[in-house]
């Protein structure tokens, strides 16, 4: 049997046991995604091998010379304490490794969310309003519009999340004030569109890998029958 022969028929029938959960959940179902899952932790596993540690770690301690190799053994050392994780009883070794790589990965995820979020979004609502290189007539007046539709919504849509209230004398829950009550109802319909809008695009995708797989399997069937 040639081999792409023999890969197309393995493929063939994982398709077909994947698909099978549209019956329900069944053991042949629950097979395959354990294969997916070994299969994704193997290869992630090569893959900080071969592009992590091999050339980060391993080459370097073997070939820089030995003053240097304290730059790489304080790495190598927080990596090997952070396998006592795997033992109840020594976990507490891995502490300073998990602590380190808490504080490191939020501190990368704030400075994303700083730089590449909210300042992408402030310069995004004010870029609309420069005007100086805009040239025809009504052009200049579409992009005033579409900014300050960019604006409001952006405002409107921080104020859905203001949940500060004023307790009144008389009455024993709070209330917003109606200067925040409007943007955030506006903010809510701008939310409600931006959902919308990605559940229709995971929608598609998965439609899209849907008609692919079936393709594929009508691809397969189809000279068998003829």
């Amino acid at each position: 049997m040639a081999p792409d022969l023999l890969w197309t028929l393995i493929a063939f029938f994982l398709t077909i046991l994947v698909l099978s959960y549209v019956l329900g959940d069944n053991a042949l179902f629950r097979f395959i995604m354990m294969v997916f899952v070994g299969i994704s932790a193997g290869y992630a596993a090569v893959l900080i091998y071969y592009q992590v540690l091999l050339p980060r770690l391993i080459i370097p301690l073997m070939t820089v010379p030995a003053p240097g190799k304290a730059v790489f053994i304080i790495p190598a050392v927080l990596g090997i304490l952070l396998l006592f994780k795997l033992s109840p009883r020594l976990s507490a070794l891995g502490n300073p490794s998990m602590a380190l790589l808490t504080g490191v990965g939020a501190a990368v995820a704030v400075g994303g969310a700083v730089t590449g979020t909210l300042f992408g979004q402030i310069s995004g609502a004010i870029s609309p309003f420069d005007l100086a290189g805009v040239q025809g007539g009504g052009s200049w007046i579409t992009q005033l519009l579409g900014g300050i539709v960019l604006l409001g919504g952006t405002v409107c849509s921080l104020a859905y999340f203001h949940f500060g209230a004023r307790k009144k004398d008389d009455e024993n829950t709070g209330s917003q004030p109606v200067l925040i009550q409007i943007p955030a109802r506006i903010g809510q319909v701008f939310i409600a569109i931006t959902l919308g809008a990605l559940f229709a695009g995971v929608l598609s995708a998965a439609l899209a890998a849907l008609i692919e797989r079936l393709a594929f399997l009508i691809n397969v069937i189809k000279p068998l029958i003829s």
